[in-house]
């Protein structure tokens, strides 16, 4: 890394502008006031931490979820300096504090490289905070002070003495400000810290939550390459061996870490300034150059590729290809406040020079991996011309205007994509009643018959041999592979409608990875959903006066039944405690439907289909990582994997954790 900083102190700290905004709109500065703006707030704080670690000042950070409601982050750095700065005549500490955009990152000396230089700062956490407490473990001194919606308190004091050294920073957030929740999730928090670890090798940074007492410590000697063994995790990987590069460039520092397994999807995880930029940008393009070139050059130098051979593309060379890119420089161009991409055009030169000269390197001295490398890409580019060529007989252009669409498909009228409906419905019984009972207007109604084909183990050129999958790809669309294109989906909700029992969801579970493997954008834009039919009718009356209630699962039978005893029992009516217990309820009879066949056209539309009474559930990918690493398990040839996942959470699962 670049010379660490000589001094740290008052003149480092340049002030950009006030805070008094920042309660009036705090989605602006956090994204948004749910739950992923309150979880933000951690970040901001611990980003400072983490930022004293890749400086080389921190080797500890502890962030404790309180029980009282707040979160405490403490390190072991430097601590914020305390003395009196030389523009607002406050405390350096109380202006970085409650001035908007103060901070170490904004200056020459303070940090060389920031995770949150255009980050919203620990100023923010304090507007939005009902009470920050701030102590600062330096020259020999506790230095503390407190804020209350982000205004100065308790002014700063020295409070004590202490041998230690750091910064202590706990805060509440004010539930006027984040109405939909203040409760912090030990998941997500554990999961950051997680990724900052692998991020910052050498670091300890640990997890408590007082509410519960778990407790999680992260510390990874190998940086990165541990964070590739982990997303490998499952897979058969072509080579034990991981490629590690470290190398500083101008004022920036370049750091990858390579290992392909025989999976036929790609893992790329880019980071600057360890912020993950999931669109990429220049260090992923520089990576992705050098790859493509290396691999080539020594196919082409060795002879594993034939002089009449085309290039091996670079969806051929990322198949099975997992990778994370860590860039560190003074200057980070983020494109949008959110950070996803990376815009700084140097960084691609200083990529693609390290990665060719590098894994040039790696593949000479490592010549049974560089033929394992090649040769899974040259089966990829053969597989990339077989889809092509079935990809041409089943997908035609127009879809979008209702031409060649499968004949299956029972498509609705409207042409609006937002008011528009698919069902995928399991079996043609059901979707016999689904057609008839639908609003045709703005459902459409697709049948699969029988279990689809499980894509975690197909290439493209196999799905589209598969007749239910085409049937897929054409009615919604996208396209797939090279044609995909998001602007061509035909409906706003693709919804799953399988049986509510084990075969039905293992269907939801092969729909799902066809979808998370092959059109990820789909869910991510939140069009993925699945419907929750229910298991039981509880019917009162006959004819005309016939009345069912429906209910979703045992523990809703239960619930239901016993209310309706109670409410009879209130009302003076005696109880027979011989009969049936839905018959104490008041009801003639109680149906359980084993499947959506069992409903006619009525039922279905009232109970699943109707927008004014059905229940359907948003498919969100909350975490990529763990999601690939289910999907892995679950769905890929390794049958011990899957059976001790089995075996291992069987005696815990209850029936309810199994209701979508």
């Amino acid at each position: 890394m670049a010379e660490k900083a000589n001094s740290y102190d008052s003149s480092q700290i340049q002030v950009l502008e006030g805070l008094e905004p920042v309660r009036k709109r705090p989605g602006m500065y956090i994204g948004s006031t749910g739950y992923d703006g309150l979880h933000h707030l951690i970040k901001e704080i611990a980003d400072n931490s983490i930022d004293e670690a890749i400086a080389g000042y921190a080797t500890k950070i502890v962030i404790t979820i309180l029980n009282d409601g707040g979160v405490r982050v403490d390190d072991n750095g430097r601590g914020i300096p305390v003395d009196l700065h030389p523009k607002t005549h406050l405390s350096t500490l109380e202006t970085v504090l409650t001035v908007l955009h103060a901070g170490g990152k904004f200056g020459d000396g303070g940090y060389k490289v920031s995770s949150g230089l255009h980050g919203v700062g620990s100023s923010v956490v304090n507007a939005l905070s009902t009470h920050m407490v701030a102590e600062v473990y330096r020259d020999g001194k506790i230095n503390h002070i407190e804020f209350d919606l982000g205004k100065t308190e308790k002014p700063l004091e020295v409070i004590g003495k202490t041998d230690k050294q750091g910064t202590s920073i706990t805060f509440y957030p004010d539930p006027t400000i984040f109405k939909e929740t203040t409760t912090f999730d030990y998941k997500w928090v554990a999961s950051y810290a997680r990724h900052q670890a692998y991020l910052t090798k050498g670091i300890l940074i640990s997890v408590n939550d007082e509410r519960t007492g778990e407790k999680e410590s992260f510390y990874f000697e190998g940086g990165i390459k541990s964070y590739v063994k982990r997303l490998n995790n499952g897979k058969e990987v072509l080579s034990d061996d991981i490629f590690y590069v470290e190398k500083q460039i101008e004022d920036s520092e370049v750091e990858i870490a390579v290992q392909y397994n025989d999976s036929f999807a790609e893992t790329m995880k880019p980071f600057a300034n360890n912020v993950l930029t999931p669109d990429g940008g220049m260090h992923v393009v520089g990576f992705r150059t050098a790859l493509n070139r290396t691999i080539n050059d020594y196919a082409r130098k060795n002879g594993l590729l034939k002089e009449k051979e085309d290039n091996l593309t670079g969806d051929d060379i990322k198949e099975g290809l997992t990778a994370v890119i860590l860039v560190k420089l003074p200057d980070p161009q983020f494109e949008g406040q959110t950070k996803n991409k990376l815009g700084n055009p140097e960084v691609r030169g200083y990529v693609d020079k390290v990665m060719s000269e590098y894994f040039g390197y790696y593949l000479e001295e490592n010549p049974q991996i560089a033929k394992k490398i090649v040769s899974k890409a040259t089966l990829a580019a053969r597989a990339r011309k077989a889809a092509r060529a079935a990809r041409d007989n089943v997908i035609r252009k127009g879809a979008f205007e209702g031409l060649n669409l499968p004949s299956k498909l029972a498509d609705c009228s409207s042409r609006s994509r937002e008011e528009c409906e698919l069902f995928i419905v399991e079996g043609n019984s059901a979707a016999g009643s689904a057609k008839e009972g639908r609003n045709p207007q703005i459902q459409a109604i697709l049948p699969l018959r029988g279990k689809v084909l499980n894509t975690e183990r197909a290439r493209l050129d196999k799905m589209l041999a598969n007749q239910e999958l085409v049937s897929l790809i054409k009615g919604l669309g996208v396209g797939i592979g090279e044609q995909f294109n998001l602007d061509g989906l035909r409906y706003d909700k693709i919804v799953f409608m399988t049986d509510a029992d084990v075969d039905g969801l293992h269907i939801a579970t092969l729909l799902m990875t066809f979808f998370f493997r092959y059109m990820p954008q789909v869910i991510e834009t939140g069009h993925v959903y699945l419907a929750k039919p229910p298991l039981f009718g509880l019917i009162k009356g006959t004819g005309n006066t016939r009345k069912i209630d429906y209910v979703y699962d045992e523990v809703a039978l239960e619930k239901k039944i016993n209310e309706k005893i109670e409410e009879r029992k209130k009302a003076g009516v005696k109880i027979d405690e011989s009969q049936e217990r839905f018959k104490q309820a008041g009801y003639t009879a109680q149906q359980r439907f084993k499947g959506l066949g069992e409903m006619d056209a009525k039922q279905l539309w009232e109970t699943t289909m109707d927008p004014e009474n059905r229940i359907l559930v948003q498919v969100h990918i909350d975490d990529a990582e763990k999601a690939d690493a289910v999907f892995t398990k679950l769905m890929g040839d390794q049958v011990d994997l899957r059976k001790n996942f089995i075996q291992s959470g069987a005696a815990s699962v209850k029936l309810d954790d199994l209701d979508f």
